[in-house]
C-alpha cells in the first residue's frame, strides 16, 4: 500500500501479499527492502509483525523496518525477527534519550528518519506538525549517536514529481553521515542527481509500483 503525500486517506493498495512483493522485488535486483508497517505508524505500535517475520525468514537481502517503533523492546523483537535496520521516526523525538540507549544496545542498525515538511519536523505518522526545523534535529540526533538517517519530503512523497534536492543536500551537509533520500523519486535522472549530491541511497516506492521506473532501470542509474 501507498499513501499519497503521508496522507491515510489517499491510499493506494498495490498488493495484498507483502511477501510477493518482497520477493517480486529481490528477483528483479533490489539489495535492500524498507518496509514501512503503516498501520503501526498510525496507532503507534507495530502491527504486521508477522508479515516483517516472513518476509525476513523467506528473502535473503537485508531489510529495513520503520512504523511504530517507540520502544527498546520492540526494536530487539524486529530485530530478533530479522529486521537489518529499525527506523525511528516519533520516538526520536519524543524520548532523546532512549535514542542514545538504542545507538549504544544496537549500533548500526539505528535509523532516524527525518519526516518534513516546509523544512520542519513531522511526527505520529506524519499527522502532528512541529517547530522543530529538520536540520537542527538531525543534530541533536548526532549528539546521541545516530550515524545514518532517513529524510523524506512529504509534500513530495508519493507525487512522482521529483526530490527535495536542496533539503537533501543540506542535511547531508550538515550532519556528514548517511542519508537516504525519499520522495518524490520519479526517474533515473533523479537517483543520479542524489547520488552525485551524496546521497547514500534512495527508498523508490510509487514509481516502481506504477511503472513510471523499473528497477533495472533504477539500478543502473547509479552503478560505478
Amino acid at each position: 500500500m501507498r499513501l499519497f503525500q503521508g496522507d491515510f486517506a489517499q491510499e493506494t493498495v498495490y498488493g495484498d501479499d507483502p511477501l510477493e512483493m518482497a520477493l517480486r522485488w529481490q528477483s528483479q535486483g533490489a539489495t535492500r527492502l524498507h518496509i514501512v508497517d503503516l498501520d503501526g505508524a498510525e496507532s503507534g505500535n507495530p502491527q504486521n509483525s508477522e508479515a516483517i517475520r516472513r518476509i525476513a525468514e523467506t528473502i535473503f537481502i537485508p531489510i529495513e523496518v520503520g512504523g511504530g517503533i517507540r520502544t527498546l523492546v520492540t526494536m530487539e523483537k524486529l530485530i530478533k525477527l530479522g529486521a537489518d535496520r529499525v527506523v525511528l521516526g516519533t520516538a526520536a523525538v519524543s524520548d532523546p534519550e532512549m535514542v542514545r540507549e538504542a545507538c549504544r544496545n544496537f549500533r548500526q542498525a539505528i535509523v532516524v528518519s527525518i519526516d518534513a515538511r516546509d523544512g520542519y519536523l513531522t511526527t505520529h505518522g506524519w499527522t502532528h506538525n512541529t517547530d522543530l526545523r529538520a536540520v537542527d534535529f538531525a543534530r541533536m540526533m548526532v549528539a546521541l549517536g545516530v550515524r545514518r538517517f532517513v529524510y523524506t519530503d512529504i509534500s513530495r512523497d508519493g507525487t512522482l514529481t521529483e526530490p527535495n534536492f536542496l533539503s537533501i543536500f543540506e542535511l547531508i551537509d550538515s550532519t556528514r553521515f548517511p542519508v537516504i533520500a525519499s520522495g518524490g523519486v520519479a526517474s533515473a535522472l533523479h537517483l543520479k542527481l542524489l547520488k552525485k549530491i551524496g546521497a547514500e541511497g534512495a527508498i523508490v516506492g510509487k514509481a516502481l509500483y506504477a511503472d513510471a521506473l523499473s528497477l533495472p532501470q533504477a539500478l543502473q542509474a547509479v552503478e560505478g
